[in-house]
């Protein structure tokens, strides 16, 4: 995004009348105690209270978006944090759900800039002639290539992403590899004890994780045929995001793969007045939610304000029109 379309969005939020934000009561489902989105949580809460001291945000930790996808549907909680492609997938009413979830509502983007990562050990790269995803299926490489838990979406994503190119369980176990079920700082561990060959993940570019792996690893960041990015982003609502040359110790040459974002969502059940008060003191106190974390100085209300694989609440919608950020 450019800089001067950054600072318009700012300004046209500045310029616009102040809306009178009423208390707030309400509860929000998270991730895991202590990460990213708990800290967001805090910053929802903080921008709230700007407007009235009396609102509260209460954040309450879960097993992450599905789960919280889960909870709205059955309107257990007033707003989540989830993925645009779990949201993607709940739409669809496809696994881990029975039947398409469609009642969420957005009130928000967050974030869009978690971009998928497949980090190769170089030794094998450099003896195999990989340097692309495209590489792997035919280099007869034995890789174990570490892919997150099921039930974060990343896994889903780089197991859709490798299928696209031919590297399924049964070709890796053709070739030697398997794949190996481990979180972001588990793969971490492991590619460094020798344990793996290849990580993925879809977090923020230099995540600790990832700085962990370049600092103590010698890899090679891979990149990604367009149409593999193209077809991602059509099935699971994605984004496209250019990983700068130079992100990483060997990595010469800009990369562009898919991004994944992270929406606040409510459902239809909320009432339009306690969105629009809700959405009105996000635009309003954008820099409490900004503060939460280095990761988030990119926030602003324009991005809130974009459009995503939800509808907006009518209440959000109406406070983005407010602003001048929504037609």
């Amino acid at each position: 995004m450019k800089i001067s379309t950054i600072v318009a969005a700012l300004g046209i939020a500045v310029a616009a009348p102040a809306a009178h934000a009423e208390p707030v009561n309400l509860t929000l489902s998270g991730g895991n105690p202590g990460g990213l989105w708990s800290l967001l949580g805090a910053g929802i809460d903080r921008a709230t209270k700007v407007d009235d001291e009396g609102s509260v945000v209460t954040y309450q930790a879960t097993g992450g978006g599905f789960a919280n996808i889960g909870l709205l549907g059955a309107n257990r909680t007033d707003l989540g944090l989830l993925h645009d492609a779990e949201a993607q997938i709940a739409l669809q009413g496809g696994e881990p759900f029975t039947a398409p979830i469609e009642n969420m509502r957005a009130i928000g983007y967050m974030y869009n800039w978690a971009p998928m990562h497949f980090f190769l050990d170089r030794g094998m790269a450099e003896e195999y002639g990989i340097e692309s995803l495209a590489d792997i299926a035919d280099s007869g490489a034995p890789i174990r290539i570490g892919i997150n838990r099921s039930g974060n979406i990343t896994s889903n994503v780089a197991l859709s992403m490798l299928a696209q190119v031919g590297v399924t369980e049964d070709a890796l176990s053709e070739m030697g590899g398997q794949f190996v079920r481990a979180g972001a700082n588990e793969q971490a561990d492991l590619i460094q004890d020798g344990r793996l060959d290849m990580i993925t993940n879809g977090i923020f570019i230099n995540h600790s994780s990832f700085r962990a792996v370049d600092e103590n690893s010698d890899v090679v960041l891979l990149s990604v045929p367009e149409a593999v990015v193209t077809a991602t982003n059509e099935e699971f609502g994605t984004g496209t995001m250019t990983i700068p040359a130079g992100s990483y110790s060997n990595q010469s040459a800009d990369v562009s793969t898919v991004t994944l974002g992270a929406l606040l969502v409510t459902n239809e059940a909320m009432d339009e007045e306690t969105a629009y008060s809700l959405t009105s003191s996000l635009v309003n106190n954008i820099d409490e939610v900004r503060a939460v974390h280095s990761s988030m100085k990119a926030l602003n209300p324009e991005l809130l304000a974009t459009a995503s694989v939800l509808k907006f609440h009518p209440g959000a919608a109406r406070a983005y029109q407010e602003a001048g950020l929504l037609n």
